[in-house]
């Protein structure tokens, strides 16, 4: 680990370009379950009977109940130790932007601004039929459009959803010119986000990957750590500041 945190704080001071990925393992470390893994709630529900179009349109009690407990999950937790780091090298210019799988949000509360969401976010609503958008905190009163009438849904991708084509095109962008591309606790299994990596590393970034369990592009990596985000980000923070600070 050391070698490869020591490479990691190396290049990020040199680089013009830092954008960091990031995906479920960033949110268990605040306590957020993996709602792929068996533990999470993936293993009570399948994913597409309560998180798609079709339950939205055809179980819309249950859909709207899923995410009122998913909503009120992210009242009971808080940005952990890598989200403030991730922040803070914002704001010494250190990161240039972060893409994320995630939509609890996590990374806004702990500081970060240029953030871009691929599959949206749980903290808005919006109206299936007029669009318009409302603060999650109405769901928990609130499932129809007081303007329309229309369905009260999360501001997420749903499964049978395409992602944003913008923020998707954005996040490309960012990948094919960035010096370092730093992936944090995804599993890279999922199409089209898993090719931004690659699309990184062929345009000449360095390409470090921190997560619990192998990744399908483990073999195209610059420094690969199975660790705790958190720890990790910690010990390359600690030799940035000296890089920084030379004595």
């Amino acid at each position: 680990m050391h070698t490869i945190v020591n490479s990691l704080a190396e290049k990020l001071l040199k680089s013009k370009k830092t954008v960091v990925f990031t995906g479920a393992g960033m949110s268990t470390e605040s306590g957020l379950p993996d709602f792929r893994s068996p533990s999470g709630l993936w293993g009570k529900y399948r994913p597409e009977e309560l998180a798609s179009i079709e339950a939205l349109n055809r179980n819309f009690e249950n859909f709207a109940a899923f995410y009122r407990n998913r909503m009120d999950t992210l009242d009971e937790v808080r940005p952990n130790k890598g989200h403030l780091i991730l922040a803070e090298w914002e704001k010494r210019g250190l990161v240039s932007a972060i893409v994320t799988q995630n939509v609890d949000g996590l990374h806004q509360a702990a500081g970060s601004e240029n953030i871009y969401e691929l599959h949206g976010t749980l903290r808005d609503l919006r109206c299936q039929r007029c669009q318009g958008v409302y603060p999650a905190q109405n769901y928990s009163r609130d499932s129809l459009c007081e303007k329309c009438g229309g369905k009260l849904r999360p501001a997420v991708v749903l499964f049978g959803e395409m992602l944003p084509e913008d923020t998707l095109s954005d996040a490309f962008d960012l990948a094919a010119s960035s010096d370092v591309f730093i992936v944090l606790g995804s599993s890279l299994t999922v199409s089209p986000a898993n090719l931004l990596p690659e699309r990184a590393k062929r345009n000449g970034a360095a390409l470090f990957i921190v997560n619990r369990t192998p990744t399908p592009l483990d073999s195209l990596a610059d420094g690969l750590l199975s660790a705790s985000i958190g720890e990790v980000l910690s010990a390359v923070d600690e030799k940035l500041q000296e890089g920084e600070n030379p004595s």
